[in-house]
């Protein structure tokens, strides 16, 4: 027969449950809450949209209702009365070519910065030689060099590639070359005592010291690169998101510009989550920083 005693006994002796991860639930529950916000700002920023269209602040030409906008959606997303899209290529064309462009041009501008931000952090008379040059090129608007990328390059691609290219390289030197040559001076050290080469020192100690600040260049790279994109399709830029935007600016199509600025605003926003997720997997110790 059961009786309380041993009942008792047997609940103190069964294993007590495995606790849960430390910091895991208080994480996941920051993460809600701060999904929570953008949410509640999102919809209070469509809310602060709509209203300002039912007070007839503005005309619909200039500020197009959300409902504007969800009909140009439609419209340039498939084929309406015999009309494809815009201009014979749908949003997701336009955005795709767009975003082509950019990871062509952009990445070269990354690579290039690496290698230039690499040897002006490794090399003091080659960061005496290259330091201005970086600086003028990064203190440049895209438009103002843009006129002269055509007269080179003509109207085609090249010079947009060109223009995002000198776009995206100066944050990535810069960021590069001030982590590289902050990098850890006892590791550094270390190395070259157990006969470690020049080569050995940057690839195995100085970068991976660097590798937080020079993600965070990238990053601001693709953001200046994105910034870009409409410059860089301002002539021939059709198909393209940014030659769309211009295009329909020429009719006064305003839901499509606002359209169009979404298409830019948002798949910006998931390169840099795709960005900031391969910086946690390549660096996570910067996350807990």
């Amino acid at each position: 027969m059961t009786t309380p005693t041993s009942v008792r006994k047997r609940a103190a002796d069964a294993p007590a449950p495995a606790p849960a991860p430390a910091g895991r639930r208080p994480e996941r529950g920051a993460r809600l809450r701060r999904v929570g916000l953008r949410l509640v700002a999102l919809a209070a920023l469509l809310a602060l949209w709509q209203l300002v269209i039912v007070l007839q602040l503005w005309s619909p030409v200039l500020v197009p209702s959300p409902a504007a906008v969800w009909r140009a959606l439609l419209e340039t997303s498939g084929t309406h009365d015999g009309v494809r899209g815009y201009q014979g290529h749908t949003l997701i064309e336009h955005l795709g070519i767009s975003l082509r462009r950019i990871f062509i041009g952009a990445g070269a501008g990354v690579v290039a910065g690496l290698v230039v931000g690499v040897l002006m952090g490794t090399l003091p008379w080659v960061r005496v030689v290259l330091e201005p040059a970086v600086a003028f090129l990064r203190t440049l608007p895209p438009l103002a060099y843009f006129s002269l990328l055509i007269i080179w390059f003509g109207i085609d691609e090249a010079p947009k590639l060109w223009l995002l290219a000198i776009a995206a390289m100066p944050p990535v030197a810069v960021a590069t070359a001030s982590a590289v040559a902050s990098a850890p001076t006892a590791l550094v050290e270390a190395a070259r005592a157990i006969g470690a080469r020049r080569g050995q020192v940057v690839t195995s100690v100085v970068l991976p010291s660097a590798l937080p600040e020079i993600l965070v260049g990238v990053r601001l790279a693709f953001g200046i690169a994105y910034s870009s994109v409409v410059a860089a399709e301002t002539v021939n830029g059709l198909p393209g998101i940014g030659g769309l935007i211009r295009d329909a600016q020429r009719y006064n199509q305003s839901d499509t510009v606002v359209l169009g600025l979404f298409a830019i605003g948002i798949s910006g926003l998931l390169i840099d989550a795709g960005l900031r997720v391969l910086s946690d997997r390549l660096a996570p110790w910067r996350r807990h920083a």
